[in-house]
């Protein structure tokens, strides 16, 4: 729509085109002094996977597929935040009248000043009612909802750093903390609990003051305008620094001889005109000052360390950041550390949605950032961009999904407040965010192929394949630029932003097709697996299982070197796969035979939680069978598998047909089902890696009710690119088969080089 296209912001069902349709339940808007913020609820409509088993019964099955699989419409709810001037209000309006408001809508949510001035406007525009939330209630709520769940919401800046955004954990208790929002004024609020709050001070220099007094000093009318020029100035041109005042260094105060002594202090007895860009410069340096130390003081007052600077004059913006961390640095000594927010601009817009959906609870659910559909942090630098920085300040949109399950931590994490998942930091780690960037690009052709090939009843597979083609480059090159565009880049961020953009063009399950058939494959193998280890004493069994395990995770269809053996090598399989492990013993093993050890000379296990990887093989030749093992000793077993598709790894509903299948032909696995000592549970994730942090809350209540004393985490992005140093309460089991050359070099191995770290926590 125009209306969309004024605001830099494609309309959802004209952007993806491919969403059968999007039903809006209400929509808000927070308008603000200088800013407004549009939030609105829309309800998606889009393709899913499903399989389902065949009636079999009475059947010859030896040909027949193991199960149907079909593409069925789902419904999700998505969340979407636009911003823009307030010059705009009757385009945003305008835009709200076109496509937001039906027939059941009656009243729109506003909050901030601008929810007063603009009311008469609003309610004539769209015939609707305004509703005013109270801001600062909306601020906490909306503040409190990014800390739960947007994993790398908050950052710290590093001045002159090659990271200069310094991503933050999220800590599971986010209280308390001193949130300091940056308006058009600036509001200081202690927040105790979620419902525990207080607002302890303020100023009336905030964001308004640097637009205002900026626009009486440059001409410049322009928000971003004013932050490009202050870019670009030297404040010293204008600023009185103490080194003017005393000569040099002050040392008995010990003040640097380049403190700021008096903003705009030569203007007093320069005789010369000063540039707009050193003016604009020596502004954002007195505000942005004179907020830190008022914050400074105010979480010292109150015993806090944590201060989060939220509102739309920060803007991403690097010498507003470097001038408040400068600040805090320097009033605390260091005690106390600025925070910033990601999506900072939005807490008053989120916070209103969330007051208008009281009724249905959105905090009972967890909510995710679609990669596909935000537009992430933009670059500091104005070289980089400079059209998109001029025209949408931070990021133009955010869009976050809600998710089927809330998702919860795993409650054996020794310590959930410094668990990382990810073992290599992309943002930081230079050389290999080259290596991993140019990776996915050049893998690139070759998904978009494979997602064309899974549909080939469809007329338009190849045109959405090569837009999720185009898509998915653009956020390759973006993240080449911006490396800290959606938080912490990782391995795990560059596959789940692929899988994002794969759903947004409707291939939800590309390998579908592919699991199916190895499936099959590997199930008319099992009986003659377990006859094979049956038939083995105690320790050659252990030592033959944990081969089947290593080289059923080779079956990845991810690795390159792994597809390309596949497509290449129809006739590869367990075999062939085993004998590529001989390296054992002299490749990557970590503390290879303790697990073993401990098995042999301790008690059972009481539950073991796996976490599985990959179909087919890996998990019906390599999986099930080191499972029956565990079952025979008397270790109940917690399988846990993708909530969603991902790759080639298993799904939770591929895994409850393969089970029943095994079933039908192990009396031990079948047994274990129908004693509820075999469960079967889904992780909450539609990832290749997984995030120990944000689990399915039923499979926590599980390991919990189980007693678990035992993790297994298999395959290459659970237990390398993610969990490799995770530490847990119990005794855990990490393996996998490296099948990347690059990082088989890195960890001192050879590729198809195998990692066995079993670990036992300190007591």
């Amino acid at each position: 729509s125009s209306a969309c296209r004024a605001f830099g912001v494609n309309h959802a069902k004209s952007r993806q085109g491919f969403f059968s349709s999007l039903l809006y339940a209400f929509s808000l808007i927070i308008a603000g002094g200088s800013l407004t913020k549009l939030a609105y609820y829309s309800t998606v409509q889009h393709k899913v996977a499903r399989v389902r088993s065949f009636d079999h019964s009475g059947k010859d099955i030896e040909n027949e597929p193991l199960y149907e699989i079909s593409v069925q419409e789902e419904i999700t709810a998505r969340l979407h935040f636009i911003k823009f001037e307030n010059t705009y209000i009757e385009t945003c309006l305008d835009f709200i009248k076109d496509h937001l408001v039906n027939t059941e809508t009656k009243v729109i949510k506003a909050t901030g000043g601008g929810a007063y001035k603009f009311k008469d406007l609003i309610e004539k525009k769209l015939g609707l009612k305004v509703d005013k939330e109270d801001v600062m209630t909306c601020l906490i709520k909306g503040c409190n909802f990014v800390l739960r769940n947007i994993p790398h919401e908050v950052f710290a800046y590093q001045k002159d750093s090659d990271t200069e955004f310094r991503f933050q954990t999220n800590h599971p208790n986010i209280f308390p903390y001193l949130l300091v929002n940056i308006g058009s004024g600036v509001s200081i609020v202690k927040v105790e609990t979620e419902d525990k709050f207080e607002w302890i001070g303020g100023s009336s220099i905030g964001g308004g003051t640097f637009w205002g007094l900026g626009a009486l000093l440059t001409k410049t009318k322009k928000f971003d305008e004013l932050l490009q020029l202050a870019s670009k100035g030297q404040h010293t041109n204008v600023d009185m620094l103490v080194k003017d005042v005393y000569g040099g260094a002050y040392q008995t105060l010990g003040l640097s001889g380049n403190l700021i002594a008096s903003s705009f202090g030569k203007s007093t007895t320069a005789d010369k005109e000063f540039s707009k860009e050193d003016m604009a410069k020596s502004l954002l340096h007195m505000i942005s000052n004179d907020i830190g130390q008022l914050a400074c003081l105010y979480a010292k007052l109150h015993n806090l360390d944590k201060i989060y600077f939220g509102g739309f004059f920060i803007r991403g913006h690097p010498v507003t950041m470097r001038t408040i961390t400068y600040s805090i640095n320097f009033f605390s000594k260091g005690e106390v550390q600025a925070l910033f927010l990601r999506h900072e601009g939005y807490l008053g817009a989120i916070g209103a949605f969330l007051k208008g959906a009281e009724q249905d609870n959105p905090n009972q659910y967890s909510w995710g950032e679609n990669y596909a559909g935000s537009s992430g942090l933009m670059s500091t630098s104005p070289d980089v961009y400079p059209m998109q920085r001029t025209r949408s300040g931070t990021f133009d949109m955010l869009e976050m999904d809600r998710l089927e399950r809330p998702l919860v931590n795993l409650p054996l994490l020794k310590d959930p407040s410094t668990y990382i998942p990810d073992t290599v930091d992309l943002t930081d780690d230079a050389m290999a965010r080259k290596y991993w960037l140019t990776c996915f690009e050049e893998a690139l052709d070759g998904v978009a192929k494979r997602a064309a090939a899974s549909q080939p009843d469809s007329i338009d597979a190849l045109q959405r394949a090569e837009k999720f083609r185009q898509k998915y480059w653009n956020k390759l090159q973006t993240l080449r630029q911006q490396p800290f565009a959606y938080g912490t880049l990782t391995v795990r961020s560059l596959l789940d932003t692929r899988e994002h953009c794969l759903n947004e063009f409707n291939f939800p399950d590309p390998y579908s097709k592919v699991k199916q058939k190895e499936n099959g494959i590997a199930l008319k193998c099992f009986q003659s697996v377990i006859e094979s280890l049956d038939s083995l004493g105690w320790e050659e069994r252990q030592f033959a299982l944990v081969k089947g395990l290593l080289a059923g995770n080779v079956f990845d269809w991810g690795a390159k070197a792994v597809s390309d053996v596949l497509e290449s090598e129809p006739q590869f399989g367990f075999e062939e796969a085993k004998s590529k492990l001989q390296g054992i013993g002299r490749s990557v093993v970590v503390v290879g035979s303790g697990y073993c050890v401990s098995v042999r000379e301790g008690p059972p296990h009481k539950c073991a939680l796996i976490f599985a990887d990959n179909s087919g093989i890996d998990i019906i030749l390599g999986v099930f069978p080191f499972v029956r093992e565990l079952l025979s000793r008397g270790t109940e077993v917690i399988l846990a598998c993708n909530s969603g598709p991902a790759l080639n790894d298993v799904t939770y509903s591929e895994s409850l047909i393969v089970t029943e299948r095994i079933a039908a032909m192990d009396p031990v696995i079948q047994s274990a089902l129908r004693e509820e000592k075999l469960l079967l549970v889904q992780t909450g994730s539609s990832s290749p890696c997984l995030d120990l942090s944000r689990l399915d809350k039923g499979l926590a209540v599980l390991v919990r009710e189980r007693k678990t004393d035992l993790v297994i985490i298999e395959g290459m992005g659970r237990a390398i690119h993610t969990n490799y140093y995770a530490a847990l309460k119990c005794e855990s089991l990490k393996l996998a088969v490296i099948k990347n050359s690059w990082l088989a070099d890195r960890l001192g191995g050879k590729i198809f080089s195998v990692i066995f770290k079993y670990e036992v926590p300190c007591k």
